[in-house]
C-alpha cells in the first residue's frame, strides 16, 4: 500500500471499530472541558475523571474558579501531576476568562494559547471538542501509531500533525484522532504490539513479521 491508501484504509477501519468517540474526559461544558485537558497533561484520563467531580462541584464556572485559592484547587487534583503547576494555571486562567473574555472560553486557536497552561494540543481538544473547529490534536499514542503506520516519520509532534492533516479528510479529523487513541490505548499499545501484532499492523505491513524472523 501506498501512504495514501493506508491512510484511507486505516479511516475505514477505525470508523468500523469505532462508530461512536465519546471524549474520553468527563465535562459539562467548555469551561470544564478545558481544566479537564490542563489537568490531563501528563496523567491519566482516568485520574483526570477521578478527581474533577470534586473538583467541579467547588467551582464549575470561571468565575467560580477565580475565587478559589489556588491551594484549594491544589488539595483537590495532588493525585494529578504537575499538580502545584496545574494549581496555578488553572487559577490564572480563570480570572483571564472572567477579565478578558466576559467568562467564556475563546473560540480561537490564538486566544485560547494565550492562556496559562494552555499549549497548542489543549487548544485543539477544546477547539474540536468544545466548538466543533476540525482540529488534530495529537497525543503520545497518536506520535507513536503515526509512525508505526508508516504515516510519518516522527521527528516532532508538529510534524506528525501536519502528515496527518494532509493525509486524512478535514471533516474527519475530531473524530479519527480520538479513534487513534481507543485503538492505541487498546490494541496497538507502546508495548504490547511491536508493529506487527494488532489487527492493523498486520493488515498494512502483512511481510513485516517475516522479514524480522528472516533476519533472526
Amino acid at each position: 500500500m501506498t501512504k495514501a491508501e493506508r491512510a484511507a484504509w486505516i479511516d475505514r477501519r477505525l470508523a468500523e471499530l469505532y462508530p461512536a468517540t465519546p471524549v474520553p474526559l468527563v465535562h459539562r461544558d467548555a469551561f470544564t472541558l478545558l481544566v479537564a485537558v490542563v489537568l490531563s497533561a501528563q496523567c491519566t484520563d482516568k485520574r483526570v475523571n477521578e478527581v474533577t467531580p470534586a473538583l467541579f462541584a467547588l467551582a464549575d464556572t470561571p468565575e467560580k474558579m477565580a475565587r478559589v485559592p489556588v491551594e484549594a484547587i491544589h488539595a483537590i487534583i495532588r493525585p494529578c501531576g504537575l499538580a502545584p503547576a496545574k494549581s496555578k494555571n488553572i487559577s490564572a486562567l480563570s480570572c483571564l476568562l472572567v477579565e478578558r473574555h466576559g467568562g467564556a472560553v475563546p473560540r480561537t486557536f490564538a486566544e485560547l494559547e494565550a492562556l496559562p497552561g494552555v499549549g497548542h494540543k489543549t487548544a485543539s481538544v477544546v477547539m474540536a471538542q468544545a466548538w466543533g473547529v476540525p482540529a488534530f490534536p495529537v497525543d503520545t499514542h497518536i506520535h507513536r501509531l503515526a509512525q508505526r503506520w508508516g504515516l510519518s516519520d516522527g521527528r516532532s509532534v508538529e510534524q506528525t500533525e501536519r502528515d496527518l492533516k494532509k493525509l486524512f479528510p478535514r471533516y474527519h479529523w475530531n473524530s479519527l484522532h480520538l479513534r487513534i487513541i481507543f485503538y492505541g490505548r487498546g490494541h496497538c499499545t507502546a508495548r504490547g504490539c511491536d508493529g506487527m501484532e494488532c489487527e492493523i499492523c498486520r493488515a498494512l505491513f502483512p511481510n513485516r513479521r517475516s522479514a524480522v524472523r528472516a533476519k533472526k
